[in-house]
């Protein structure tokens, strides 16, 4: 049954907006319920989500105001906040990974903690929430990748080496529209170092907020899949945050994978912020992808919690929405399996090794 199939999702802020609650039990609303979160237990359930990426990022002491808000008009280019501190990030993500092993641990077995494609796939087949643990910007990383090591113990298994703030191991790509992604200098010497120690761990690096330089920096380094855990295409919306053609047949060759972002401003192709956007825009992304990757390298990175997405979706709730449209668009059962979460599975699979 195609409203029964499990979305795993490449990317989603929830953990951040646990945190930023005033609420001195984050857990017990994550699993209960009662936020205007996008993902929470109960909506989950209710959605058919069955897993993904969970962040933890490190916001800027500065607030950059309504990132949003900004990003609306014929064109815009939105200020990036600067560099955050080693020691301003390591606690915040110490907070945030406990959250997430809170959250666990008082679920009486309805989340799970995966550390292995095998563990997501039992996961999805139970009906237990598979988390993975992503860092999103690896500021609270040392110089000699110390943390690094910690995390994977801890079940660190995917990172983004920057968020779009530039920092010590390398830049990322601004919110600008339109915009070529190819936008600066990428890794840094450090940052060389990290997509190594990543490859050599099985740590999934994920290119999403990579400019374009830092990209190619990663495809020549690492020999793992290329993943882009919640991009679009660049041909439809030229957004500085979206891949070019060359960047997704680089993805195709080496296997990788592209989670579709419900961002309406990397979604549209006038790149604009508003929930007024038809699953329609989604299902181009999709096509277009499926046509340009492979059917084997497309998948679905949501950005829930972190961004405006299409009303019609409006939470985690609302993905049968996107089932159901997909179907009306003709992709069949075994084709939303793939999509859904079949080949999020066979990435990390091939990255983590088992």
């Amino acid at each position: 049954m195609t409203d029964q199939v499990p979305f795993f999702d490449g990317h989603n802020d929830v953990l951040l907006r646990l945190v930023g609650l005033t609420d001195n039990d984050p857990a017990g609303l994550f699993l209960n319920g009662g936020t205007k979160n996008h993902i929470d237990l109960p909506k989950a359930t209710s959605g058919g989500l069955g897993g993904g990426f969970f962040a933890v990022f490190t916001p800027n002491r500065q607030s950059m105001g309504g990132l949003d808000d900004a990003m609306n008009g014929e064109s815009y280019d939105v200020p990036l906040p600067p560099e955050v501190p080693y020691l301003d990030s390591l606690p915040h993500v110490m907070a945030m990974a406990a959250l997430l092993f809170r959250i666990e641990r008082r679920s009486e077995g309805k989340v799970k903690v995966c550390r292995t494609a095998a563990e997501i796939t039992a996961c999805l087949e139970k009906g237990v929430l598979a988390a993975v643990l992503h860092i999103e910007g690896t500021e609270a990383i040392d110089n000699r990748l110390n943390a690094l090591e910690v995390l994977y113990q801890a079940g660190l298994r995917s990172l983004g080496p920057v968020w779009s703030r530039p920092n010590r191991f390398g830049h990322g790509v601004p919110f600008r529209y339109p915009s070529s992604p190819d936008t600066g200098p990428g890794l840094t010497e450090l940052g060389k170092d990290l997509i190594r120690a990543c490859n050599e761990l099985g740590v999934m690096v994920d290119l999403s907020h990579l400019n374009e330089a830092g990209f190619w920096d990663v495809a020549e380094i690492s020999d793992a899949p290329l993943v882009a855990t919640h991009s679009n295409a660049h041909a439809i919306c030229p957004h500085a945050r979206n891949l070019t053609d060359k960047q997704l047949d680089a993805v195709r060759d080496t296997g990788g994978m592209v989670g579709i972002n419900f961002a309406t401003s990397f979604l549209r192709p006038d790149g604009q912020t508003t929930d007024d956007t038809g699953l329609d825009v989604v299902l181009r992304h999709v096509d277009y992808l499926v046509q340009r990757v492979g059917l084997d390298s497309v998948g679905f990175g949501s950005d829930f919690d972190g961004a405006t997405i299409p009303g019609e979706i409006g939470t985690a709730a609302g993905l049968g929405s996107l089932r159901d449209a997909m179907v009306r668009h003709g992709y069949d059962g075994p084709t939303l399996n793939q999509l859904c979460h079949g080949n999020w599975v066979r990435v990390l699979e091939r990255t983590w090794g088992g």
